[in-house]
């Protein structure tokens, strides 16, 4: 018995041809873009897309090249402000039958990070999400947006900004000041 698809998404590689690209398009509708936003903890997500092809990787093994387009909007990690980011990505993932997992004891340690091991399905849609996390910024802030110096200090007692911490700071000064006293 045929296993069934694990999503609407995702593509049988034994129905993927060998001789051409396997093109694919994806357009999430309202209602996922707005379950992606709330699983992300976005504020808005807009124009998702990821467009690629899947080709054949040698004999037995698969390459997902493709292009992922999207616009989130997070608040500022300084002024809560809304930020606008424009994402556009180009996606590669390796699917290769003979993986080693780099976690097992005994496995080599490769530097390839977009290798996965070859199942029975390729699910573009996965591929998708896992890209959009990586490329949605960490730390938003909007341009203007800084962040405050904090001075602490004793009672009675000069502060110390972060300029006066830095070691080599004055030297630049005794450095200008030498050079007047030469001339």
């Amino acid at each position: 018995m045929a296993q069934p698809s694990p999503s609407r998404t995702a593509i049988r590689v034994s129905t993927l041809s060998q001789t051409a690209e396997n093109a694919f398009s994806l357009r999430p509708d309202d209602a996922q873009i707005n379950a992606i936003a709330q699983e992300l903890d976005l504020s808005a997500l807009r124009k998702l897309s990821f467009q690629g092809r899947i080709k054949p990787l040698g004999s037995s093994d698969w390459v997902l090249e493709g292009r992922l387009g999207a616009t989130v909007v997070q608040p500022c990690v300084v002024t809560l402000d809304p930020v606008t980011t424009r994402i556009d990505t180009d996606v590669v993932r390796q699917f290769i039958r003979e993986y080693e997992d780099p976690d097992e004891p005994e496995a080599e340690m490769t530097v390839e990070e977009n290798v996965e091991p070859l199942g029975t399905w390729i699910d573009p849609a996965v591929v998708m999400m896992e890209a959009l996390v990586l490329a949605v910024p960490d730390y938003p802030r909007k341009d203007e947006a800084e962040l405050g110096q904090l001075v602490y200090t004793k009672p009675g007692e000069a502060p110390m900004t972060d300029e006066d911490a830095r070691p080599f700071a004055g030297l630049a000064a005794i450095r200008d000041k030498l050079s007047k006293d030469d001339t």
